[in-house]
């Protein structure tokens, strides 16, 4: 009797994933349509990429195949094309508008954090537990199976792939990023160190704003676009934007870092592997210390130098599985100075 009721009790604690004495693993996020892609055009040459992108969510996405993806417009000349248009929304896109405030137009990129904070607001709306913000210009290969996050982890990231703009750890911080960090209140036990995934520069925290998966309810890209609007009316910040375009350029992104830290302990986030926002092709362009032709295990690339860059036998040069390469060629750099 007791023997069948040892038996009966170790059948029952299996079964539960019960072990005595081991802490259970923190419960994840399990429902695909809680997650949301989402991004932002700025021209309308931009829509093949936005096409691209959905295709390779909905062929290469696993179980994120059939999630939403929320693109966002601020004109509506940018959609001029009704061709591709309804090409796109055949994937299942969904088109939104967003406005900005008019005196940061002259900023580079100034339509993202307002895109990004309002597709967190519509996430929010939407009940959604994770958004995963991304550039046009992001290829997803595999599932995405980092982007379930534990639920004690609020925030993924890949940090910058290359020192163009960052600020290097153990060196005095330049006078944009000084004034950032004074005006945002960051502090250096705040500013950990990143290493940069192509030219391997150790920097102070620096997000990269392609890609980026966050809860929405923490408001992290809602604090992302107030940012900007506060700093680009900085006195200092036009002076140093207006003088120097890699700064006008990459203002956006670096206000992304205040936005982040200002929310979030540095254990609610968690740092994506070199398998995500693999800028392929890097080295045709920009420095960078090795080749970024391996497509093995790569989750997503990004398309960050054009056609005129790589020549036409680009496609040679990429080491992994045939058919993805096979399909890479078939939609990258069809034409002069394109992705």
């Amino acid at each position: 009797m007791k023997k069948n009721l040892k038996k009966f009790l170790l059948s029952l604690i299996i079964a539960l994933g019960i072990i005595p004495g081991c802490a259970q693993p923190e419960k994840q996020d399990s429902q695909m349509n809680s997650y949301i892609f989402a991004t932002t055009i700025i021209r309308k040459e931009q829509l093949p990429d936005i096409r691209r992108l959905a295709e390779s969510i909905r062929t290469f996405g696993g179980k994120f195949a059939n999630a939403p993806l929320w693109v966002f417009a601020a004109t509506d000349d940018v959609l001029d094309d009704s061709a591709m248009i309804d090409s796109i929304i055949s994937l299942g896109v969904e088109l939104n508008k967003f406005s900005h405030p008019e005196q940061v137009a002259w900023l580079y990129y100034a339509n993202k954090p307002y895109a990004a904070a309002q597709a967190e607001t519509l996430a929010v709306e939407n009940n959604s537990a994770i958004l995963i913000w991304v550039d046009t210009d992001t290829i997803f290969l595999m599932e995405p199976e980092d982007f379930i996050l534990p639920n004690n982890i609020a925030l993924a990231y890949r940090t910058v792939m290359h020192n163009r703009a960052g600020s290097l750890y153990g060196r005095p911080p330049d006078t944009l990023w000084r004034r950032i960090y004074e005006l945002a209140g960051l502090d250096d036990d705040m500013l950990f160190a990143m290493t940069t995934q192509a030219d391997r520069q150790k920097i102070r925290a620096y997000f990269h704003c392609g890609l980026i998966v966050v809860r929405p309810q923490k408001g992290v890209l809602r604090r992302w676009a107030e940012y900007f609007t506060m700093l680009s009316q900085d006195s200092i910040i036009i002076e140093q934007c207006r003088a120097n375009i890699d700064k006008n350029v990459f203002l956006h992104q670096n206000v992304l870092t205040p936005a982040v830290l200002n929310i979030l302990k540095r254990d609610e986030m968690i740092e994506l592997s070199d398998r995500y926002n693999y800028p392929l092709l890097f080295e045709k362009h920009y420095d960078a210390t090795a080749p970024f032709n391996n497509l093995n295990d790569v989750v997503s690339i990004r398309i960050v130098i054009s056609s005129d860059k790589v020549g036409p036998e680009w496609y040679k040069e990429l080491v992994g599985p045939p058919d993805k390469i096979d399909w890479l060629k078939d939609r990258l750099f069809l034409g002069p100075n394109v992705h």
